[in-house]
């Protein structure tokens, strides 16, 4: 036997684990949904100069994708898969606690969106590895709409909170100045 054949036999074995061209299809499109809805995801955060961005969520969400599809290939047991989403949850949230900043102020932190957002990628991931398309779609959908629409809620309810913070402010030193002038 020729080197050749040993090596062409060896590589046939090794590229084994999908059987046939339909097994291949399916891997082929929760894999790559999962890029496209994190590159999804990746990208608004991209757009508005976030931290992680494009490529941190794609990479997140095909890698949570790709850690479960795999137990699931090899006949794994639904229970040891749950264990296995589990590990790439806390990875996760290891990861996203790296994008969060705390500044001085108390109200000074940033990132939570950001790490929020990393998570949910992960999450995303791990419904399109599973074959739940429809959901990590859906999910997707959602999440776009909460970053892209509730964005001008709070800038609204941040100045109505300023508004409603000063008055109270001016009323607490009308409130002292009467005091002294009562006194």
């Amino acid at each position: 036997m020729e080197w050749w054949d040993i090596f062409t036999r060896t590589l046939a074995t090794e590229f084994s684990d999908i059987s046939d061209l339909e097994e291949a299809f399916s891997v082929a499109i929760r894999l790559t949904l999962a890029m496209i809805l994190g590159g999804l995801l990746g990208y608004e955060r991209e757009y508005k100069g976030k931290a992680a961005g494009l490529r941190t969520h794609m990479l997140v969400c095909v890698g949570a994708a790709l850690f479960v599809l795999v137990p699931l290939k090899a006949g794994i047991v639904q229970d040891d898969v749950s264990r296995v989403i589990q590990g790439v949850v806390t990875g996760v949230g290891f990861l996203g606690a790296g994008t969060i900043l705390k500044g001085g102020e108390r109200r000074e932190v940033q990132g939570l969106t950001t790490a929020a957002g990393i998570w949910l990628t992960a999450a995303v991931g791990v419904a399109s590895g599973l074959g739940h398309e429809t959901t990590a779609v859906l999910t997707t959908l959602l999440a776009l709409m909460v970053l892209m629409v509730m964005r001008p809620l709070e800038r609204h309810a941040a100045a109505s909170a300023a508004r409603h913070r000063k008055r109270q402010r001016r009323k607490q030193a009308q409130a002292q100045a009467q005091a002294s002038r009562d006194a």
